[in-house]
């Protein structure tokens, strides 16, 4: 699998790479570790498929929001499946990171800005994976695999 990172105009590139920079090891940058980490975990052929993480500003995210799901605010982060295809050679789907509104949940919620980060880039993964937390028991399932995968990665239970 691998794993674009693009970042908008606007985005501070150095703050999303510190963000992830506490996972990197080696030559392989945190993001990568991260999408290791839930490989290892998830073990799902169609995480062999390609994945971009979109990293963008406040307008760009309400955009996408009220385009695909009818609401006009930004979110945290979107997961774009490009469906449920057997070819390889298809992308599994994109995430859209918002990037102001996961530095103000950070705060808000006391975490470390790299923390948070990826656990919003877990849990877009998993919905690209097909899971789900509309119904209780789908998000228990949900819940219980991010904080297994956070766990690996030292990043506390975000539910607990």
């Amino acid at each position: 699998m691998a794993i674009a990172l693009q970042i908008a105009d606007g985005v501070a590139e150095r703050a999303v790479e510190e963000a992830f920079s506490e996972f990197s090891a080696d030559a392989v940058t945190g993001l990568e570790t991260v999408f290791q980490h839930v490989c290892s975990v998830v073990q799902d052929p169609r995480l062999e498929r390609d994945i971009c993480l979109r990293v963008c500003d406040f307008q760009e995210s309400r955009e996408l929001n009220r385009t695909y799901r009818g609401r006009d605010n930004p979110t945290n982060i979107l997961s774009f499946s490009a469906g449920d295809t057997a070819g390889a050679d298809v992308p599994l789907g994109d995430l859209a990171l918002c990037w102001p509104v996961a530095v103000a949940e950070a705060e808000q919620q006391q975490k470390t800005l790299g923390h948070h980060i990826v656990h919003l880039c877990v849990h877009g993964l998993l919905h690209l994976l097909d899971y789900d937390h509309v119904e209780d028991i789908k998000a228990v399932s949900m819940e219980a695999m991010e904080t297994r995968i956070l766990a690996d990665l030292g990043v506390a239970d975000p539910y607990g």
